[in-house]
């Protein structure tokens, strides 16, 4: 019986050993894995993927600077972390304090870059399970400047852009895009990858240009402006009209015989100066055609004559609404 007994013993405590080191390897697979100081990384990715700025912000335990927070959540947010890719997290490295810092690599736009999150251990849960957080810290910001405007697309989200600035809290790792799209005023889009909380961000500038549908616009105004001074000078039989084009002669020209016509229209460029959008000085070519008789011979000849001229004017942009003012000297 005492024999049976000290197998059944041994059998037990050779159970309970397994069953100890079972626990042991378990614990350490699940403190290697689910309470790694990785997992609280993969959560974070996670909800940048899904644009759940909210939860991205308590996991990550970050304070928002002041600045504006539209590319904090949503749409903004996952478009930021959707260029992230080919992700491989590093084993965790001591640091002081009862500190850990988790290296990921990865890849935004096939450029391989790496970002280092530290995390401290903050207890335990079941008095097995380590608990790991982030080191609080502030999160980056992006400047954008667009010329000449006040908005902008950052990200696929409209935002302002008071006096042409803005300054604008982000996540990362994350790219974020600044573009201008309007109707009379366009800038190519720019990019900005942050990849770590200390690293300032390349400012996004955004230089704005007049769109082909502006200069277009301008352009068919100052066509109008022409056209209409030659047929009132036509009608009113001037050499001298109030135009940017006039003829200067000693011959006696008769009346009802003065023609003029525009033989080439100005080109239009519009470009950025002192905080408003000017239209550089236009040039063009008119012609005069008219019957002229010379005062010393009394011969009779015909005019035809093509001039050169140039004018500015003032451009006026208001909501859908464009104005051009000739600015003519004489």
């Amino acid at each position: 019986m005492s024999q049976a007994l000290v197998k059944i013993a041994a059998g037990w405590l050779l159970g309970l050993m397994l069953a100890v080191a079972g626990a042991i390897v378990a614990v350490n697979l699940v403190n290697n894995s689910a309470a790694s100081p990785q997992q609280p990384v993969r959560e974070y990715l996670d909800a940048l993927q899904h644009g759940e700025g909210e939860r991205a912000l308590g996991i990550l335990r970050a304070t928002v600077p002041q600045s504006n927070a539209a590319m904090l959540d949503g749409t903004a947010l996952q478009t930021a972390a959707s260029r992230i890719a080919n992700v491989k997290l590093g084993d965790a490295e001591e640091r002081s304090g009862n500190q850990v810092m988790v290296p990921m690599e990865y890849t935004i736009d096939g450029s391989r870059l790496r970002t280092e999150f530290l995390l401290e251990k903050s207890g335990t849960e079941w008095l097995m399970f380590n608990k790991w957080t982030f080191v609080p810290a502030a999160l980056p910001t992006v400047d954008v400047s667009v010329v000449n405007a006040s908005e902008a697309t950052v990200n696929g989200i409209p935002v302002n852009m008071p006096n042409g600035r803005n300054s604008f809290a982000v996540f990362y790792p994350g790219e974020y895009e600044a573009s201008l799209n309007g109707e009379y005023f366009a800038a190519p889009a720019t990019h900005a990858t942050v990849s770590a909380r200390d690293v300032p961000a390349a400012p996004l500038n955004l230089l704005t240009e007049a769109t082909g549908g502006l200069k277009d616009a301008v352009g068919d105004k100052v066509k109008q402006f022409l056209d209409s001074c030659a047929a009132e000078a036509v009608k009113q039989q001037q050499l001298q009209p109030d135009c940017p084009f006039y003829h200067a002669t000693n011959n006696r020209v008769t009346l009802g015989t003065i023609k003029w016509n525009i033989t080439e229209y100005p080109k239009i460029s519009i470009e950025p100066f002192g905080g408003r959008w000017v239209v550089a000085p236009l040039e063009g070519k008119a012609r005069v055609t008219a019957q002229q008789v010379d005062l010393f011979t009394g011969a009779v000849s015909e005019l035809n004559v093509e001039h050169d001229f140039s004018f500015t004017t003032r451009l006026d942009i208001n909501a859908d609404t464009i104005t051009v003012t000739p600015l003519l000297s004489f």
